[in-house]
């Protein structure tokens, strides 16, 4: 089935469907392939598509956290990037350092201090003069708290999802795009009567004995239609700008050639930029912030005005005439999934069968669907020769029994005898096998290989270890509705 051509039809039997193509839905199925696991990687939009936040030149990539959860995690993180860079051949880690810095008495920044010697992260504070001697550029106040640490740079963005997508090929994961999402619905019986998930697409319908929705700001629309739970995900239009470098100035002077590092700035707003790699002579640097936006409304211009007021007088400042400030020479827009206390969702979706999901459910037959009316109390009764309630359609190269990724001859079987739905009234028992990866709050990028590790043992075994998942579990919001308070 990796041969298979990536606009191909949705169907079979998987062990695990991942909903979302993006870097995290990308690393997850690397994860569950590499495993030996049967895994189907659906993308509603065109793979690599910048609709998302996952595209583009670049991310940063850094171990300085005032959480030092996120400090120790991104110690593993640093390993699965670069035992994938070796399996693909290619870098897409740029190392370049670290620097932060911002008032004294920030305490956020102090918590970045504590983070990194409680973890043992090797760091120089850097006085001011040691400032102005290796960085000459940085204007920063001269009682400045600064931070400087040697791992750290830019991940080269749609390169990095790319290559965890054809690593999951390699591994036998099977991958469709343009593939939109209808429906995911639990307790539809496997072969062998296990319990299982059904996502219907626009392309097909497919089961798998686990369901991980990584699908970013569209992610709180699926979990609202399985179960009725709102996540306290928004989406927040940002805008990302690269700089040119003075005239004057030679057009490397803040390249990582130049020892010029990637930095992030401690105030209102958050400032963070990288160096010129990605397009000479240029520099990209924004601030970490955005305003509310539908999905699948949002226009993907830059807002302009937003950067010239908040980044601007920001450049202006602290690089004094090393960079022309008074408007970016290139933009674009991106887009946050940010929960109120800026944590990630990693938990299993809780469903009931008194959610809205028992009843009428009509999907069009015509683009390979079924249609179903299920009652409460199970199945309806069906005529001699009519397709069962809640049975797959069938296509006729699903009947080949060496073709493990597709319906084989004995799940053939199974479908026509009826994949049939359990009944509704019956509570799910223990974790749920829908799973959530979302709300990465713009600066999760960074973390996908080992939240791709995550959910994989998630989904497989119920269980992960070396995390801290109460940090990021749903029932954290019905305690306190900001989630965990941060500094």
């Amino acid at each position: 089935m990796a041969g298979d051509k990536e606009g191909g039809e949705v169907h079979g039997v998987y062990d695990v469907v991942v909903v979302g193509a993006g870097i995290m839905g990308s690393c997850t199925a690397y994860h569950i392939a590499k495993r030996g696991k049967s895994v189907l990687l659906l993308e509603q939009f065109d793979f690599l598509h910048r609709r998302g936040s996952s595209h583009g030149e670049s991310r940063t990539i850094r171990v300085t956290y005032p959480e030092d959860y996120y400090t120790r995690m991104m110690k593993e993180a640093y390993k699965l990037w670069e035992e994938a860079e070796t399996e693909a051949g290619y870098m897409v880690y740029h190392r370049t350092g670290y620097l932060d810095f911002g008032p004294p008495d920030n305490q956020s920044l102090l918590s970045v201090i504590s983070s990194l010697k409680k973890e043992g992260i090797a760091h120089q504070i850097l006085s001011h003069k040691e400032v102005t001697l290796h960085f000459p550029t940085f204007r920063l106040p001269k009682d400045s708290l600064t931070v400087y640490t040697a791992e750290g740079g830019i991940l080269r963005a749609s390169k990095a999802v790319a290559m965890f997508q054809a690593l999951a090929a390699k591994h036998g994961a099977v991958l469709r795009d343009r593939a939109k999402v209808l429906r995911v619905s639990p307790h539809w019986r496997l072969p062998g009567g296990a319990d299982g998930i059904l996502v219907a697409t626009s392309r097909g319908s497919a089961l798998g004995k686990a369901c991980i929705l990584a699908a970013g700001a569209w992610t709180p629309q699926i979990v609202r239609d399985i179960s009725g739970m709102e996540l306290p995900i928004k989406a927040l239009h940002t805008s990302i700008a690269y700089w040119a470098v003075n005239k004057k100035m030679n057009p490397d002077a803040l390249s990582p050639a130049r020892g010029f590092p990637c930095f992030s700035s401690y105030g209102e707003p958050f400032i963070y930029g990288t160096p010129s790699i990605e397009y000479p002579g240029l520099i990209k640097v924004g601030a970490h912030f955005g305003v509310l936006c539908d999905p699948n409304k949002r226009s993907v211009s830059p807002d302009m005005e937003t950067l010239k007021g908040h980044v601007s007088p920001w450049l202006a400042s602290y690089f004094e005439g090393s960079v022309d400030w008074e408007a970016p020479n290139m933009a674009e827009g991106c887009m946050y999934s940010m929960t109120p206390d800026e944590d990630f969702i990693l938990d299993h979706v809780q469903y009931s069968n008194k959610s809205g999901m028992v009843g009428k459910n009509v999907l069009d037959n015509n683009s390979g669907f079924f249609a179903q009316n299920v009652r409460r109390g199970g199945q309806g009764q069906r005529r001699e020769g009519e397709r069962p309630l809640g049975s797959l359609p069938l296509q006729e190269e699903e009947a080949n029994p060496d073709d493990h990724h597709g319906v084989s001859s004995e799940t053939k079987a199974s479908v026509q005898n009826g994949v049939e739905i359990l009944h509704r009234d019956q509570p799910a028992i223990g974790n749920s096998k829908i799973l959530v990866a979302a709300g990465f709050s713009g600066h999760g990028f960074k973390m996908g290989p080992l939240v791709g590790r995550i959910m994989a043992d998630l989904a497989l075994t119920g269980s992960s270890q070396g995390v801290p998942l109460e940090m990021f579990s749903i029932e954290r919001f019905s305690k306190d509705a900001q989630g965990d308070h941060k500094l």
